[in-house]
């Protein structure tokens, strides 16, 4: 988990992806988070975390859907949901704590 803290030693807004490859929610999210990384280019970062891989942070967060987004800003949750959402409501939300 001491890497979790690394990503989020930013003084930019991180976006978090909580997928796996085997939840359809999270395939379909994989070309809309390309996308929004794309929009975003250096105002932020987008960060995709398998929870298959990363079972110990997915409990300490308390994953239990996927696909689970998360908005970092400065080390502080700022917000967070499951689900599938659009490109422009992710933007949106990360455009907020710019």
């Amino acid at each position: 988990m001491s890497k979790f803290g690394e990503i989020l030693n930013t003084p930019l807004p991180v976006l978090i992806d909580f997928y796996t490859e085997w939840n359809e929610s999270s395939l379909t999210m994989h070309n809309v988070i390309k996308d929004v990384a794309a929009v975003l280019g250096d105002k932020a970062r987008v960060v995709k975390i398998d929870v298959d891989k990363n079972q110990e942070l997915a409990n300490a967060l308390r994953i239990k859907s996927l696909p689970t987004l998360m908005i970092y800003k400065q080390g502080k949750m700022m917000w967070r949901q499951s689900g599938e959402l659009d490109a422009n409501t992710l933007i949106n939300m990360v455009q907020e704590q710019l």
